[in-house]
């Protein structure tokens, strides 16, 4: 599939014009997904399809697009969200004074009533007008964009509201003698206010917005401008876009690493944390990888560029980010559903209100049906419920990018909230995947490093994971030579070693080479039923030691299990090993219940029976192997020092080498949903009340009619509200 298409979108001002730009792009030949974003006004799109098409769908939608490929594309797109910022305010700021203007002189009664000053109301009606094309035109522009296009949004409420109070108040002025004495009041002194209090809560709301991309934010500026590269024996400074595959650069002690490779020369300590959310640098030289954006703390060294551009390490996480920020998980998609239809109902429901106090209502009717038709259609502005979701998920996932947690998309963010059951690999998840000597027990007379010289003497031209373990345990340019290598596969080795034979292996392959163990075999079942793999070694048939190899458990595996639990998660192990060693090490770890001896094509076949048993289960691996389960599982999670086909199948990626992250995006989720329900609820609730007030609902018992422009203000303040709420994710404790 091509690489995603992301678009800046222009004009999008609530849930209902996601809708149509949604439906716009989707209908677009080869588009496969689409995702567009509220909160980010963007829309990313998946599949075989041209840009242009894409930008001329919109366009024919009603709002304006423009395409989003390189780091001056992001810069231009931010610039534009300030510009706007700032002519809000401005708009907010004119509207406001001259709403002042006409609001305080005539609650102070210094303007006499229309009929005795036309004059005055002919120019104040003007100067209305005026301002509700200069100051809010964009909202008739974008009402009557809409409603060419089939549909209603925020837009068409406010100028709705607005242009019916201007219009009925000119009406009053020019021809005062077709209305009840009574109903001879201008609203123009409302029209303006509500222009100014719209105007301030979408500014307000744009400052907040942009609070919440500051994650990814960050990790876009961490890429470098330029690199110091090695060209024919002299060093220059490059753009970093210059930079090839193999070239050699010189990273130097405080400069961020260009691009992803390894070092070549040198070494030095790297600070990751941007990768993996550990604060700790880690130690880096020669052969070791290294990561693009991650900083160079102490000395200087030269690497080699093995990936570059876009198919850095770093360029993937913002790519992921991005495409997860847009995404909308099942409760997301619900509301906008409603939001696509909130609008028509809500005219509706003020139609019939005005006709109700029109036919029904007191003295002046008329007064009270235009007054109660302006107040719904302000204050059911859908802002609130169409941020109530994006917001949250933009500033959850932002928040777990910078703990290491990659999030690909909403629905995984809400999957690990419902969670039940986390289903644990072993190799490489719970263990370091990486075997190592823990026990070293030579016979009487045999001196430990004798003993481990001679293991590593046999087993330095193998490619097996306990000889690399055993000679990763020794000094190397000790190691003796050998002749005569002979590996014997699922038994040992044997070579000559200074004129004598030796050997190494398991019982097997010592019972077969006549060599006499039975003095060691308690001590061998013992390391077994530890989890430690026992390796005997011999010289010219007898028996010198015995060396433990074991995969260890990661050093806060049981800290972050025992965490997982108290969380009321069901944890298990599911592992292809055999039944005695993972016993061993889900004993160590503080695990329950293991499923061992899986072969790998049935791994996903022990999630489904968990999840036929009612089961919400996350699946957490590292492996290809893993791949199926991770993809059957409701919510995969793979280890990022993983394979590709792994991280491919998870919906959340884990930067650090920790399952601490499994409880951090638990968390993270939880609180996430927590927060989405809180805007929902908060969102639901304000129409729910807001709506009948406006109506008028309160006015039989105690005579109170909501005022449009405290409508307005009420709107205005929930959408900033519903942000406000959201940003709390950045500091929420997990």
């Amino acid at each position: 599939m091509n690489q995603p298409i992301r678009l800046s979108i222009g004009g999008m001002s609530c849930a209902g014009c996601v809708a149509s730009v949604q439906d716009a792009l989707s209908s677009v030949d080869g588009a496969v997904e689409v995702d567009v974003s509220l909160g980010e006004r963007t829309a990313t799109i998946t599949g075989k399809v041209d840009a242009g098409d894409l930008i001329g769908a919109v366009q024919k939608a009603g709002f304006e697009a423009a395409l989003l490929q390189s780091e001056e594309d992001e810069s231009a797109k931010e610039e534009a969200e300030l510009k706007e910022y700032r002519t809000l305010w401005r708009r907010a700021i004119i509207a406001g004074c001259i709403g002042l203007l006409l609001f305080i002189p005539g609650m102070a009664g210094l303007i006499p009533p229309p009929q005795q000053a036309q004059g005055i109301w002919i120019g104040i009606s003007l100067v209305t007008l005026l301002v509700l094309v200069f100051v809010g035109g964009h909202f008739f522009r974008g009402a009557w964009s809409a409603m060419q296009n089939r549909r209603a949004n925020m837009d068409t409420l406010v100028s709705l509201g607005t242009g019916t109070a201007w219009f009925y108040s000119t009406l009053v002025v020019l021809f005062p003698n077709l209305f009840p004495t009574l109903a001879r009041h201008a609203y123009f002194e409302a029209a303006v206010i509500i222009i100014a209090l719209v105007s301030l809560g979408s500014a307000l709301e744009s400052k907040a917005r942009g609070k919440t991309s500051k994650a990814l934010k960050k990790l876009i500026g961490l890429q470098p401008k330029q690199a110091s590269v090695i060209r024919e024996g002299f060093e220059q400074k490059i753009p970093l876009a210059e930079v090839g595959l193999d070239e050699t650069i010189r990273i130097r002690p405080g400069e961020r690493i260009a691009v992803d490779g390894v070092v070549i020369d040198g070494d030095s300590f790297v600070d990751e944390s941007m990768l993996t959310g550990e604060p700790i640098p880690v130690s880096k030289e020669k052969g070791d990888q290294l990561f693009a954006g991650t900083l160079n703390t102490s000395g200087s060294f030269l690497m080699r560029a093995k990936h570059i551009g876009r198919e850095t390490a770093l360029a993937q996480i913002i790519e992921q980010v991005r495409k997860a920020q847009a995404s909308k998980p099942p409760i997301g998609r619900l509301v906008d559903r409603i939001a696509a239809i909130f609008v028509p109902v809500v005219v509706t429901i003020a139609i019939i209100a005005a006709a109700v106090w029109y036919l029904f209502g007191p003295q002046p009717q008329f007064g009270y049906a235009v007054v109660s038709f302006m107040t719904i259609l302000v204050i059911a502005c859908p802002c609130a419920l169409g941020l109530a979701t994006p917001i949250s998920i933009m500033v959850g996932i932002g928040r777990a990018a910078g703990l290491g947690i990659l999030i690909r998309s909403g629905d995984a963010l809400q999957q690990a909230g419902r969670l039940t059951s986390v289903v644990l690999d072993k190799t490489g998840t719970i263990t370091e995947g990486k075997p190592a000597v823990t026990h070293r027990l030579p016979i009487e007379g045999i001196s430990e490093s004798e003993l481990m010289l001679l293991a590593a003497g046999l087993e330095q031209h193998s490619e097996h994971p306990i000889a690399r373990a055993i000679c990763d345990a020794v000094d190397k340019e000790s190691i003796p030579q050998t002749d005569a290598f002979n590996s014997i596969r699922g038994q040992g080795v044997t070579a000559t070693i200074e004129g004598q034979t030796a050997r190494l292996g398991n019982a097997l392959y010592m019972h077969e080479s006549s060599v006499d163990i039975s003095n060691q075999t308690e001590t061998a079942d013992e390391l077994s039923g530890q989890g430690v793999t026992p390796v005997y070694v011999a010289k010219d048939k007898q028996l010198i030691g015995l060396i433990g190899i074991a995969d260890s458990a990661r050093k806060d595996s049981h800290e972050a299990i025992s965490g997982m639990q108290q969380m009321g998660l069901k944890v298990i192990m599911l592992t292809g090993d055999n039944q005695r060693t993972a016993q061993a090490i889900a004993a160590n770890v503080g695990i329950d219940k293991v499923i061992a001896d899986v072969l790998p094509a049935d791994k996903a076949a022990v999630i489904s029976d968990l999840q036929s048993k009612g089961e919400i289960v996350a699946m957490v691996g590292d492996g290809i192997n893993d791949a199926p389960a991770l993809a059957k599982a409701d919510v995969g999670i793979a280890m990022y020092t993983g394979t590709d086909v792994a991280i491919e199948s998870a919906g959340i990626t884990l930067m650090r080498q920790s399952l601490s992250g499994v409880s951090d995006a638990i968390a993270l989720s939880k609180a996430t949903l927590k927060n989405i329900k809180q805007n929902l609820f908060g969102a639901f609730i304000y129409n729910l009340f807001g709506i009948p007030i406006a109506a008028g609902i309160l006015y039989p018992a105690f005579g109170l009619l909501l005022s449009p422009v405290f409508a307005a203000a009420a709107m205005s303040m929930s959408s900033v509200t519903v942000v406000s709420n959201a940003l709390r994710l950045r500091r929420t404790s997990l």
